[in-house]
């Protein structure tokens, strides 16, 4: 039988070019990310079971790749599927992440600045856009209470598109702290705030009408409890910075001060970094963000190109507290890596040099030339010369290369012949 040699649905290969954009956006968010301090680790691609079916994943606890331990002979004999998992492919870079502060934190500095780069997996339904395996890029503040955390991963992150050229970007804040007072001040039971922050999590996507279908029809809330929300919420939106605070504690009178406080801060630390370089945001009393674990500040990132966010992250102090035994104040933001990757016009320029030689030219005279242009820091390739030199010229230029050096004979002064430039006359 003959096997297909595609990829695996809701993966995909990645050709030379398109690891080529990758390798660059990559190069420049480590670039900025490092310049604000904070340092790359790694975690293993598969975590605890129970760890990762902890309650605080969202929706995305539905799409964990389990693990067997066993064979699938348990499960033949009447074996449960669930007894015979102990492991999962992480969905997310936090919770391996809290997972590694747990059991390293005596090693590491207070507060600690983690950025991580790698895959992680997800057993969505194959659809244009959402893979199955992706990479996640994460920078997260760990062991700091204050707004310092807050401005300082969104003052870094929007540098950061700007330094791979997505532009026009906007960052939408809120806190989910704001929205637990939003909900009992128009008296909803603390049991119904879960699905109000899901249906209110799809205004966006379905308006006002889907929101009140799903939160009134679907999920039973009180008709007076939605519409008094949706009054205090519309009242909110496109608020300057300096009517953030008294115009949430008076549309909330619950609201504790400290929230309040702490958005003030931040919306105001925005409109200070907004007058040194183009930082557009807004805050955004619907934003609510799917993960469970989030206790105080929200943000996402938009962009025009991109019908989903393309970066977004919080503030989760409680998480690090269940692994460690005691609370730690933590934040975090993920940048949409392939949703970048996407927004990104067009190959970087290479400046890749090719060795080409005749059949006559030893090989280890053509490695000796393109050892001393390396030496020069230049990208060489050594390449037997083979069919006409015109097409093979043509098809080093399409395949990125600036320019050649032809090794038509050994030069006994060793010198390397002189490099012309593809796309001049061959």
């Amino acid at each position: 039988m003959k096997i297909d040699n595609s990829p695996p649905r809701g993966t995909r290969d990645l050709l030379p070019d398109s690891v080529a954009v990758r390798d660059h956006v990559l190069a420049r968010i480590s670039e900025v990310y490092h310049r604000f301090g904070y340092q790359r680790i790694e975690t293993p691609a598969v975590e605890d079971i129970r760890r990762l079916q902890g309650g605080e994943g969202g929706e995305n606890e539905k799409l964990i790749f389990q693990i067997l331990k066993r064979g699938l002979d348990d499960v033949a004999a009447g074996g449960k599927l669930g007894d015979l998992v102990d492991l999962g492919l992480r969905f997310d870079l936090t919770v391996p992440l809290v997972r590694f502060y747990a059991n390293n934190h005596a090693a590491l500095p207070s507060p600690f600045r983690a950025f991580q780069f790698a895959p992680v997996w997800r057993a969505e339904r194959p659809q244009k856009g959402r893979y199955r395996q992706f990479y996640q890029c994460d920078i997260d503040l760990i062991g700091d209470a204050s707004v310092l955390a807050e401005v300082e991963l969104i003052e870094a992150t929007t540098e950061a598109l700007d330094a791979v050229g997505i532009t026009d970007t906007t960052v939408r804040l809120s806190d989910r702290r704001f929205l637990s007072a939003l909900a009992g001040h128009v008296g909803l039971a603390e049991s119904e705030w879960a699905g109000f922050f899901i249906g209110l999590d799809k205004l966006d996507k379905i308006g006002w009408a889907g929101v009140r279908a799903e939160l009134v029809d679907k999920r039973g809330l009180a008709e007076k409890s939605v519409d008094e929300a949706q009054s205090i919420i519309e009242g909110l939106v496109g608020l300057p910075a300096d009517q953030v605070a008294d115009r949430l504690a008076d549309a909330v009178p619950t609201l504790a001060d400290e929230v309040v406080t702490d958005l003030a801060t931040t919306v105001g630390c925005l409109a200070d970094l907004g007058r040194s370089r183009p930082v557009r945001w807004e805050f955004d009393p619907t934003l609510v963000r799917g993960m469970g674990y989030y206790t105080g500040q929200i943000f996402e990132i938009s962009h025009p190109g991109s019908s989903s966010s393309v970066a977004g992250g919080g503030r989760y102090d409680r998480l690090v507290g269940r692994s460690l035994g005691k609370d730690i104040p933590a934040c975090g933001f993920s940048l949409g890596f392939e949703r970048i990757v996407d927004l990104i016009p067009q190959t970087p320029a290479r400046s890749a040099l090719a060795v080409l030689f005749e059949p006559d030219v030893p090989i280890a005279y053509a490695l000796e030339r393109a050892r001393q242009v390396r030496a020069q820091g230049r990208e060489t390739t050594v390449i037997r010369r083979s069919g006409k030199l015109p097409t093979q010229l043509n098809r080093l230029e399409a395949q990125g290369h600036s320019g050649f050096v032809h090794l038509r004979e050994v030069l006994t002064d060793g010198t390397v012949e002189t490099e012309r430039a593809l796309g001049s006359a061959k």
